[in-house]
């Protein structure tokens, strides 16, 4: 494994690298507020299986600088910063997997350029939100974030949204875990989930897409999720039962599984 800090978009953002650097390349997105420590047990079986795993911490998030302009509130800025990652890197075509608004910044990446994509896994993210959670209220905290109750909040929040297939004690690690979030920076993602709006732009998706969203995700409708699906040429969906908002945390051995599920998706690019 390879981490640097490397100059992108203004600032310097934490980049995680495992495998060999000639090997399919697929970059992995963490969740609002959290940062590239997700994917800690799923980049070295991933690498092992044959990919180059990319790992970055988003602006402002984990070890990376924060934006110039400050936290994000558009999810279309991170789509955009990843382009302006992987041409840092020298990577033309990649796979692309993320989870929550890591998910949707994949989906828009698709929208955007999918000619540069081998392959998109969206979890527990769908198209548009419907402006849940309210960004409203988003903002209204956004004056007071710093309240000694939001640790609490992240912690108990998290563990409402894992899937009842969790083994306790792995609950509780994920849920510490997501305590390190900056307040300010985990809503202002928030806002920009509740307010990213790609469902204009499904259908120019050509690239091959998996959706994926846990039965137990408190935060999603499985349903709005098919839908999104249903709106992709050729997409795919999984419905993983007895797991909630963060399948690469609660799954066990989900390298393997997103091994396949990258293969599948390798195939389907190559066939078109």
């Amino acid at each position: 494994m390879n981490a640097d800090y490397l100059p992108v978009a203004g600032s310097l953002a934490f980049v995680e690298r495992h495998g060999a650097p000639d090997a399919p390349p697929v970059l992995c997105l963490h969740t609002a507020g959290q940062s590239g420590v997700q994917w800690r047990h799923v980049a070295p079986g991933l690498a092992a299986a044959g990919h180059h795993v990319i790992v970055p911490d988003l602006p402002g998030h984990g070890r990376s600088e924060p934006a110039p302009d400050g936290p994000v509130d558009d999810l279309g800025t991170y789509a955009a910063w990843c382009l302006a990652l992987a041409d840092v890197l020298g990577v033309d075509r990649f796979a692309v997997v993320g989870c929550s608004i890591g998910g949707k910044v994949a989906l828009d990446l698709a929208v955007r350029t999918p000619s540069r994509l081998d392959g998109v896994v969206a979890m527990a993210a769908d198209a548009w939100t419907g402006g849940r959670p309210s960004v409203r209220g988003l903002r209204r905290e956004l004056v007071d974030v710093a309240a000694p109750s939001r640790s609490d909040r992240t912690e108990l929040g998290t563990h409402a949204v894992l899937g009842r297939a969790v083994d306790p004690d792995r609950a509780r690690l994920i849920a510490t875990m997501h305590r390190r979030e900056d307040p300010v920076v985990s809503n202002s993602d928030l806002v920009g989930w509740a307010t990213h709006d790609l469902r204009e732009g499904l259908d120019r998706i050509t690239c091959p897409v998996h959706l994926v969203v846990g039965a137990d995700d408190l935060w999603l409708d499985a349903a709005r999720v098919r839908w999104v699906a249903s709106r992709i040429p050729g997409a795919r969906c999984t419905v993983l039962d007895g797991v909630g908002h963060y399948p690469m945390e609660e799954l066990g051995g989900f390298a393997t599984t997103l091994d396949g599920w990258l293969r599948e998706l390798a195939a389907g690019s190559e066939a078109a």
